[in-house]
């Protein structure tokens, strides 16, 4: 019993010094150490805090490397999405659904169309694979 008392005590002890540190002293606050934060900007806009939302294709998609296709949301705004994979079966008017996420090397491009869904293929055969590379080769 003594031995289950101690390690609580030692326990409350720790917990108290971690939520002392965390706390401000009053010299501190009267230096103005709470300094409000300014509100993160959303990665991707136009979802209006939605994971996901229907998009139907405005115009054909790029058939250059990078694969992007101009969409319009359900709320009417238009935006560049990014076709992810290995080829692609979109359309125009076709009805997709878009998720947050930046693509790296183009600028701009703030969602992916999500293959599968909508009426977009899921990726049919991927060839870019190091292992069945390797088997080609040998």
């Amino acid at each position: 019993m003594l031995q289950i008392l101690c390690h609580l005590r030692a326990h409350v002890l720790q917990a108290n010094s971690i939520w002392m540190r965390r706390m401000a002293t009053l010299q501190q606050v009267i230096r103005g150490c709470r300094v409000p934060r300014a509100p993160q900007r959303p990665s991707a806009p136009r979802l209006n805090g939605a994971p996901l939302r229907r998009a139907v294709c405005d115009r054909k998609p790029n058939s250059a490397q990078r694969k992007v296709a101009r969409v319009r949301l359900s709320c009417g705004r238009k935006v560049v999405a990014y076709i992810p994979g290995e080829g692609h079966n979109v359309q125009e008017h076709a009805v997709v659904v878009l998720r947050g996420g930046r693509v790296q090397d183009l600028p701009g491009v703030r969602y992916h169309i999500v293959r599968g869904a909508g009426d977009v293929q899921g990726v049919v055969e991927r060839r870019k694979d190091q292992w069945k590379e390797a088997v080609l080769r040998r």
